[in-house]
């Protein structure tokens, strides 16, 4: 059985101040301890190696029973992280101070008590922490009976009782927001872009729902925001993507005016930032998308956005983002630039980038090799998007890949080999549950494409090719192949004998002026 790199991925994960955190408290423990020669051995590792790490402890007693060690270990890196951590959150704070006040109700010292009640309770208000906010009332109820039996009656039990509804409520209407919110995500994260009727009720039934389309059915600041995130994502499942920037848009203004609730939801802000970020590249709004992306970059000194997870989603947004401008302005070598700095970026983060990131920046790349002439290059990291076996997730970008993988096998003069990707790829998008009008009109004209083997009489055909390509990219959900490959600007580079990169920078420009 392969040796589990739990342990290994954790301690890499960790800051050199959470190291020194670490080792600190180790030192105000007494005795032996073996699990700090496991830490820095396993520290020093590139790659985990668990027979090197055996080698070199070889006649410990320790490592006959490494198994248990390692979990050990675990586990006090996770203690030492609750307490760097502890004070970090306001969900921290006020796990401490509800415990504060059990301790204190315990010793019957009911006033300092109700100091600390009130204290937490105006926290929670103030950051819509419903949870702890109804903790808060229980252990309010329970003092309410001790001041009674004291004889003061200060305070109204039936205002504190419809406070306490009021409160359910609110969770309610939370929780019903984020079963919303799971049902667009899995449409989008599984499906993509919406093309089967299927997805299209699906949207169409959220999109629709009473607390979507409702006036004033979200209870809090917390629900507004998943409200309006939700409007968003099913604007931009069936590609309206004015509406999505105006929803997203107002996402970043709720949470901006604010400042206690966004600092507690530091993922939900950057994702809306990233969707506003995709828009306004999409949109050739590039000055705007530079802007947004030296704020999202600023970010990472902020403290309660300086997390490995927080960091992972801005290099995703903002490295994509950035190459997809250069892609517009046609400026491939500068794209080239940065692909050795993404590439890096993934290798280290291997395990950490989500699948679906993953695939969005093979295929950028690929498109930036591809811009650049360099189709061998191009083709291998496509390949790595074809190579993959995932069945379950975002089916548009493995379909759109396909589809630019014929064009780039085209360029190499491939054209035996083309014939049967085109019937491989056929295959393929016959068994998805998704309209491909546009797909199948895209693989009969690269069949003819083949069959003529590059001998100069491709003209007429590829004339025929762009008529009926502008004819279906009038319907809006199809537009969103350009987001994965430009086929019209490939297909008129060949009609004008220019480079793709020539006709990228010719199209940025027409659309500057």
């Amino acid at each position: 059985m392969k040796p589990s790199t739990e342990l290994f991925e954790l301690i890499k994960s960790l800051s050199k101040s959470e190291k020194r955190f670490f080792k600190l408290s180790s030192s105000l423990q007494s005795g032996e301890k073996n699990y700090l020669k496991i830490f820095d051995a396993i520290d020093k590792q590139k790659a985990y190696d668990e027979e090197a790490i055996k080698n070199q402890f070889e006649g410990e007693t320790f490592i006959k029973h490494f198994p248990s060690e390692k979990n050990h270990l675990y586990k006090l890196i996770l203690k030492s992280l609750r307490s760097y951590h502890s004070d970090n959150s306001i969900s921290s704070i006020l796990k401490q101070e509800i415990k504060n006040i059990e301790i204190l109700y315990k010793k019957a010292l009911y006033k300092e008590c109700n100091k600390f009640l009130t204290r937490a309770k105006k926290m929670a208000i103030e950051h819509e922490k419903f949870y702890f906010l109804f903790e808060l009332l229980s252990w309010e109820k329970l003092l309410l009976e001790e001041a009674y039996e004291a004889g003061e009656f200060t305070k109204d039990l039936d205002a504190l009782i419809k406070e306490e509804q009021e409160v359910i409520e609110k969770l309610r209407n939370l929780a019903a927001y984020h079963v919303l919110y799971s049902k667009i995500n899995y449409v989008f994260r599984s499906g993509g872009y919406v093309r089967s009727e299927a997805d299209r009720a699906l949207v169409e039934e959220i999109s629709h729902h009473p607390l979507i389309i409702g006036k004033n059915t979200a209870l809090s600041r917390r629900a507004a925001t998943i409200c309006y995130y939700i409007q968003g994502f099913c604007a931009t499942a069936n590609v309206k993507k004015n509406v999505a920037f105006i929803k997203f848009l107002r996402v970043k203004e709720i949470l901006d005016a604010n400042p206690q609730i966004r600092k507690d939801l530091p993922n939900r802000y950057i994702r809306t930032l990233s969707n506003l970020l995709a828009i306004l590249v999409d949109q050739g709004k590039v000055e705007g998308a530079l802007e947004m992306i030296s704020e999202m970059r600023s970010f990472s000194k902020k403290a309660h956005f300086a997390t490995e997870d927080i960091e992972l989603m801005i290099f995703k947004s903002t490295y994509l983002a950035e190459l997809r401008i250069y892609e517009k302005q046609g400026e491939y070598e500068k794209a080239l630039g940065i692909v050795d700095n993404l590439i890096e970026g993934l290798d280290a983060n291997t395990g950490k980038i989500n699948k679906e990131q993953e695939l969005l920046f093979l295929n950028a790349i690929a498109s930036v090799y591809f811009g650049a002439g360099r189709y061998k290059e191009s083709l291998h990291w496509l390949n790595r998007i074809l190579n993959d076996n995932e069945p379950n997730l975002r089916q548009d970008i493995y379909s759109y890949a396909r589809l630019f993988n014929l064009v780039v096998h085209y360029e190499l003069g491939n054209f035996d080999l083309l014939e049967y990707v085109i019937k491989s790829t056929y295959r393929y998008l016959s068994k998805r549950q998704r309209d491909h009008e546009l797909e199948v009109m895209i693989l009969n004209y690269m069949k003819k494409l083949a069959r003529l083997g590059g001998n100069g009489d491709e003209t007429e055909v590829f004339a025929e090719f762009k008529e009926k390509l502008d004819e279906l990219l009038t319907n809006h959900t199809d537009q969103i192949i350009l987001e994965y490959f430009n086929f019209p600007m490939w297909i008129e580079s060949k009609l004008k004998g220019r480079t793709f990169k020539e006709m990228a920078k010719m199209e940025f420009e027409s659309l500057a002026d």
